[in-house]
């Protein structure tokens, strides 16, 4: 009777099986043209673990993450530096005042810019004076960027080594003043008066 049974479970097993082969198409025969193709299924993930780290004892299931690597803080002057002298041909406002038009010697102070933006050290955000006839007209915001990471920043044409550029931006929304010194590139934004 076990015989009967145990046989009539198996041959019901592979009646059921052949009936679900049937409705689905076999990957040898041709489909007919228009028809979607199933999509391929994922393959099951490795049980198998990692070796484990050196002397701890224990297997891991995964590798331990890494922090990505990060650039070191860039060489900037840390005195007060004479960056150049500019040409503003529009007023402007510099740490909201008025600054009007003309010639400046732009001069960076030791002064770190606070609270640091995210993502940047305190030392690449500084404040800049522009100085007119021996006298501080005005004041702002300088972001210094590395020589080698200008071109993650920037997409426009740098200025020359040791010069300037300055330029309106956004539709008029903007004023840029960039100034190449010393193997860094000072990034100054300032507001249409």
């Amino acid at each position: 009777m076990k015989q009967w049974v145990i046989a009539g479970t198996l041959a019901g097993s592979l009646a059921l099986s052949g009936a679900v082969l049937a409705q689905e198409p076999s990957a040898t025969q041709p489909k007919p043209a228009g028809t979607q193709t199933d999509k391929p299924t994922a393959k099951p993930r490795s049980t198998r673990s990692t070796p484990a780290a050196e002397g701890s004892g224990q297997g891991e299931t995964r590798a331990p993450k890494t922090q990505p690597p990060t650039a070191p803080d860039p060489e900037v002057p840390t005195a007060a530096t004479a960056l150049g002298t500019v040409h503003l041909t529009k007023a402007v406002k510099a740490d909201g005042k008025p600054l009007a038009a003309g010639i400046y010697q732009v001069r960076l102070t030791t002064d770190e810019a606070k609270p640091d933006a995210v993502g940047t050290s305190g030392k690449t955000e500084r404040w800049v004076e522009f100085v007119q006839k021996g006298q501080v007209k005005g004041r702002e915001v300088v972001s210094i960027v590395p020589q080698s990471e200008i071109k993650l920043v920037q997409k426009d044409t740098p200025p020359a080594a040791n010069g300037s550029k300055v330029q309106m931006l956004k539709g008029n929304d903007y004023m840029r003043v960039w100034i190449n010194k010393g193997g860094n590139h000072y990034l100054i934004h300032l507001v249409p008066a």
